[in-house]
């Protein structure tokens, strides 16, 4: 647990965000207020998430896996290195080269090839080097120190991984993400905390703020290093928590035993009560089925009264009695060829 009070994040500038239209919406639970277009980052919960930070940082390093640090800011690597370099954890505070998880055999070629320079200069073969060769070698060799110098001793991949800024350093993230290892970080207000395991939200930019949570993580490292130490010193120590360990095992398990003998009692008895809702459901179907029966002539009834609609359609043949008074036209058309004859009998006639 940090020993860390309200007071002293406050003076250290902890509380400090970015300007409100710079905020990620995601660190809104993490906001306090707003104040003259700052948001003000709520120091209670930045004092919770350090804390399980740290108990979760001592836990790896009791375990005796490394931590790898990243902090490529100008505010933020010479507090990182000089702090870290006491731990005796790897570091980058130079540059992210990109691969330098995901494609780890690589890094570790480079590694090597610091590593044979120097036992070039160890073993006299240097001697035996002209002058280019070795001036080409010795800046081969600070090249390779400046970059992977401080991981040199890092021979796997870390059990975790501490960011300071992760908008800066979102490749180092991403790389930690796709590999599944755990991330710690220093959260800002323009930040997205989801995207961490372990997020501290606290000001990433001040380097009062930056040194006050390093010393913390630190701390933490320590002690689980120093607790790693006793334990190998001291077996019975170790024996004892192991069995400590095997004790609350054996707990969890038992509970977990019980847990599935009371299932089966639990079970039986929403069995019975579907068996008894099945026969009321039953029941209740046949009720149903008698009513429907007893409903069928009355609605046969209502069905007889169609042939009522049928004897107003049968006005329909008084319509057509009326179209057939169209001969009587005909007939009196017929009669003009009459009086054509008559026509020509008086012209004959003349």
């Amino acid at each position: 647990m940090s020993k860390l009070s309200f007071d002293q994040l406050l003076d250290a500038g902890v509380h400090f965000g970015h300007l409100k239209r710079k905020w990620n919406p995601s660190m809104a639970p993490y906001i306090f207020e707003e104040k003259k277009g700052i948001h003000i980052i709520d120091l209670n919960k930045t004092l919770v998430h350090l804390d399980q930070a740290c108990s979760a940082m001592k836990q790896i390093a009791k375990s005796g896996k490394k931590v790898l640090f990243v902090a490529t800011k100008k505010q933020a690597k010479d507090i990182v290195a000089e702090k870290i370099s006491n731990v005796n954890m790897p570091f980058v505070t130079e540059r992210w080269s990109g691969g330098m998880l995901t494609n780890f055999q690589t890094t570790r070629k480079s590694i090597r090839k610091m590593a044979t320079i120097d036992k070039m200069k160890s073993d006299g073969s240097w001697d035996t080097l002209n002058k280019r060769e070795k001036l080409f070698k010795t800046r081969q060799r600070e090249k390779l120190e400046k970059t992977f110098g401080s991981i040199s001793d890092m021979t796997r991949q870390p059990a975790a991984v501490f960011i300071v800024d992760i908008l800066k350093e979102h490749i180092a993230l991403a790389e930690a993400r796709r590999l599944n290892i755990p991330t710690f970080a220093m959260v800002d207000t323009n930040s997205n905390p989801k995207l961490v395991d372990f997020p501290i939200p606290s000001n990433d930019d001040a380097s009062k703020s930056i040194s006050i949570i390093m010393d913390e993580i630190c701390k933490a490292i320590q002690e689980g290093l120093e607790e790693r130490k006793t334990l190998k010193d001291n077996p019975e120590k170790a024996k004892a928590s192991e069995e400590e360990a095997s004790n609350s095992a054996k707990v969890a398990e038992n509970e977990v035993a019980e847990a599935k003998e009371e299932a089966p009692a639990k079970e039986e008895a929403p069995a019975k009560e579907e068996k008894v809702s099945e026969a009321a459901a039953v029941v209740k179907e046949e009720e149903v089925k008698e009513e429907k029966v007893e409903k069928k002539p009355t609605a046969k009834k209502a069905v007889t009264k169609k042939p009522t609609a049928k004897k107003a359609t049968a006005k329909k043949p008084a319509a057509k009695k009326a179209t057939a008074k169209k001969p009587a036209a005909k007939k009196a058309t017929a009669k003009k060829p009459a009086s054509k004859k008559e026509a020509a009998e008086t012209e004959e006639g003349k």
